[in-house]
């Protein structure tokens, strides 16, 4: 355990102790944590452009009530966590996108999804922590991909949501889900800012399940907590950067669950179906009228499942 972990209680939860933790390699990661210490522990890392707080209140709730302790972190570039300072050549989003999405390389950003494993695993080894389990969802369901095939003594059992391991040709974004994503607010102003969110929010979530007011609320809470668009740039660069994950998926040996959304039209289901093609074993769940997002409705289901998993 690090001794220089100091755990204050979270100002957005009262079940949830926060902490800063130095990993030695430049980055210091914002990790919040719940949930007896004795319990099996279960990682959850977040998407492109997300605060740790993407992951609901009450999943984590479930979970810990459930038999597990939680832990939670802000990736590098985004929430309270480190950010980089890229001092590079300007490089062209949408040309590396169609290289991308035909299996081509590409270069130049300031680190990868390889790099942002090895976060994790950093963080795995200064939290004291052995054998966890792992939820990924989106990007950080990538980033999982990677932990479990690159640092399998450190996972127990994977579980992804609605990720993707970028194989060649796989069915692209819809093109408005794709866009709201990559757009940008009208200004800098607070309720420009606040409004784009909302706007990403409702075009990638889940049909029927938007709560409007809800997040506002949570937009807002985000914004004033931490706003840096740089780094959500910089996230989607190393998504281009890493490229293909299928020969990872081919060296995973552990116990995966894969979940995905069939109203998801940021990364649709065939996605998380040639992830869980590609890892032996590995179970796929397609839930009814679910996007891109972890709306309360689906809450107790996802849980569920999870927890079965991790049981079993």
């Amino acid at each position: 355990m690090n001794s220089a972990l100091q755990y204050q209680p979270s100002p957005y939860t009262s079940f949830m102790q926060e902490t800063s933790v130095d990993l030695g390699n430049g980055i210091q990661l914002h990790v919040e944590t719940g949930g007896n210490p004795e319990h099996p522990a279960i990682l959850l890392i977040m998407g492109l452009g997300a605060q740790m707080l993407f992951w609901p209140d009450f999943f984590c709730k479930q979970l810990i009530e459930q038999g597990f302790r939680v832990i939670r972190f802000d990736n590098r570039d985004i929430g309270l966590s480190s950010k980089i300072k890229f001092q590079g050549r300007r490089m062209n989003p949408i040309k590396l996108m169609g290289r991308f999405a035909l299996g081509l390389k590409n270069s130049g950003s300031p680190y990868t999804l390889y790099d942002m494993a090895e976060d994790a695993a950093l963080l795995i080894d200064r939290l004291g922590l052995e054998k966890i389990h792992i939820i990924g969802a989106s990007m950080g369901g990538m980033i999982a991909q990677i932990l479990a095939a690159e640092y399998p003594e450190k996972i127990d059992k994977l579980g992804l949501m609605f990720t993707s391991n970028n194989q060649p040709f796989l069915h692209p974004p819809f093109p408005r889900q794709l866009f709201a994503l990559l757009g940008k607010p009208a200004s800098r102003d607070e309720n420009a800012i606040i409004n784009h969110s909302l706007k990403v929010f409702t075009t990638i979530g889940s049909p029927g399940y938007v709560n409007v007011p809800e997040i506002m609320q949570t937009a807002r809470k985000l914004y004033q907590r931490s706003y840096y668009p740089a780094g959500v740039l910089q996230q989607f660069l190393a998504i281009l950067c890493t490229g293909s994950l299928l020969q990872q998926d081919r060296q995973i040996q552990k116990p995966t669950l894969v979940v995905h959304g069939s109203r998801d039209r940021l990364l649709p289901p065939s996605h998380g179906k040639a992830v869980a093609k590609a890892i032996s074993g590995a179970k796929f769940e397609l839930i009814e009228g679910m996007g891109h997002d972890i709306p309360p409705h689906f809450i107790a289901q996802l849980s569920g499942l999870f927890v079965h998993h991790f049981q079993s």
